[in-house]
């Protein structure tokens, strides 16, 4: 089986991608499973205004459309700070999500991609502030299926790599809330086409979540464009074999459904 969960549409800011030319590549692309997760990012106290009723008509016409062909989830990505957990506890009150990945983009309203956030900062301080607000959120917010892309801040990181070993704690104490609570993390396989030296999370992370007992994990390209539908999608399930681990996960309702991993199309 192989399933993307992590894709934007022109209900991103960031990508012009049609749903419905989505779900047309990934049947062109031989995906079974599909999750629609274009991101919601607010600032403190600013409601988002993200349109979830046509969302939902739109996912729901390509769903019934195309249900013979593909499994379609309707998802979300929840681009949080801590201080913008009330905007998104009544948002995810509104909606029916089968899954929501839980991100940070941000922090005190201050963007990782601009480098408005790092600025003024050691390497030091922004990664430790920025596994600090991850572990703050976990441990103030229920309402996600698994943390996405967890150290996306080496992708803006102008000095180069920070070494896990330096924030391992934080980390730890990152994935052994995740998996208190029953939920689990991605693997996000833009690391490839942003040329990272690692994979997102980086294998280290995927192998202490491991050894923590962690099982719950979705793999997603973050699509924003065609050719990002399947990109890396299998390697990313060889990887996940090597490093010991037996199942991937989709999502239901917010319920994990585990899938063998393929390996060059074979169960294992």
């Amino acid at each position: 089986m192989l399933a993307n969960y992590h894709m934007h549409t022109n209900y991103s800011d960031d990508s012009s991608f049609k749903m419905e030319d989505v779900v047309k590549k990934s049947i062109s692309c031989g995906l079974d499973e599909i999750c629609i997760t274009d991101h919601i990012d607010c600032m403190t106290g600013i409601n988002p205004h993200f349109p979830y009723k046509s969302y939902e008509k739109e996912f729901n016409k390509c769903k019934q459309k195309y249900s013979d062909k593909i499994n379609i989830k309707l998802g979300i990505e929840f681009g949080m700070q801590h201080s913008t957990i009330p905007q998104f506890e009544e948002i995810f009150k509104e909606a029916d999500f089968d899954f929501v990945l839980m991100s940070c983009h941000l922090i005190n309203d201050e963007w990782f991609w601009s480098n408005e956030f790092q600025t003024g900062k050691t390497q030091k301080q922004y990664n430790e502030q920025y596994y600090e607000e991850i572990l703050r959120l976990v441990n103030s917010f229920d309402n996600y299926s698994v943390l996405g892309h967890l150290d996306v801040i080496r992708r803006y990181d102008l000095n180069g790599e920070y070494e896990l070993e330096k924030v391992k704690p934080i980390v730890e104490a990152i994935l052994k809330r995740v998996i208190s609570q029953g939920k689990g993390i991605e693997l996000n396989t833009s690391s490839y086409r942003y040329r990272l030296k690692d994979l997102m999370p980086s294998k280290n992370i995927l192998k202490l979540y491991k050894e923590l007992g962690g099982e719950i994990i979705t793999i997603g390209t973050d699509s924003h464009y065609p050719e990002h539908v399947a990109c890396h999608l299998q390697d990313a399930q060889n990887i996940l074999q090597e490093l010991g681990y037996k199942y991937f996960c989709t999502f239901n309702k917010m319920h994990p459904e585990f899938n063998e991993l393929l390996h060059q199309g074979v169960a294992i």
